[in-house]
């Protein structure tokens, strides 16, 4: 894996969408989840072509429009506007969850609420708060080819959300392939959690020390900017 350039204004959320964007090949199909996820579709390059999917029926879609562009008839599962790459196609909903369900997407890039070191994914609910249901993400997470994590590394609290043990129910057990938070770049093995990269300018004790779950590491731990 490749390492980014670091950018002087850009955010935490923009820095993990370009690292998440550094695993996606050419001819992908990819499902993106709400927040962050959204965002890795900007910084795909010209050169790579990729076709994102959406629950709602759409493969296809492109970058944000520029603001002022939207289209008000045409936006993602989570209702942002989006644009149309070229070749991009319409369906109803059914056909949407059959794509999911045949496996048929390359990757899908989702956010949690928690995540475990055994790759368990908590992204639907928090118990006692309403929610409008659990979406797509419990086909995804189990269908998906590829399963990506994009997330902050710590709530608002301040507590770890890469934890040894989900504590929230679980969206699917063992899913998650890859976590990247604005900390760190993590692989889920079937032995356990391995820190891959941290990010600029967090070092290695940094991340072992905001993290609730056990990390592993083998050979040299690269930085990403």
């Amino acid at each position: 894996m490749g390492m980014g350039e670091v950018k002087e204004t850009e955010s935490y959320r923009e820095r993990i969408a370009r690292r998440a964007a550094m695993e996606v090949e050419d001819g992908m199909i990819i499902n993106l989840g709400i927040g962050i996820p959204t965002l890795v579709a900007d910084f795909i390059p010209d050169d790579i072509r990729v076709m994102f999917h959406a629950e709602n029926g759409i493969l296809g879609t492109g970058p944000s429009p520029a603001k002022g562009e939207e289209n008000a008839m045409l936006c993602n599962a989570g209702g942002f506007p989006v644009t149309l790459a070229t070749g991009a196609s319409f369906f109803d909903s059914a056909t949407a969850f059959a794509i999911i369900r045949r496996g048929l997407l390359d990757m899908t890039i989702l956010g949690v609420l928690e995540v475990s070191q055994a790759g368990d994914i908590a992204n639907w609910i928090v118990p006692g708060k309403r929610v409008p249901g659990m979406g797509g993400a419990m086909e995804l997470a189990q269908k998906a080819k590829k399963v990506m994590v994009v997330t902050t590394h710590l709530d608002k609290n301040g507590r770890s959300k890469i934890v040894r043990e989900c504590s929230l129910p679980l969206t699917a057990a063992k899913a998650a392939d890859w976590i990247i938070t604005d900390m760190a770049v993590m692989e889920v093995k079937p032995d356990g959690l391995y820190l891959r990269e941290v990010m600029y300018p967090y070092s290695v004790a940094d991340v072992i020390g905001a993290t609730e779950a056990e990390l592993k590491t083998e050979g040299e731990v690269g930085v990403f900017r």
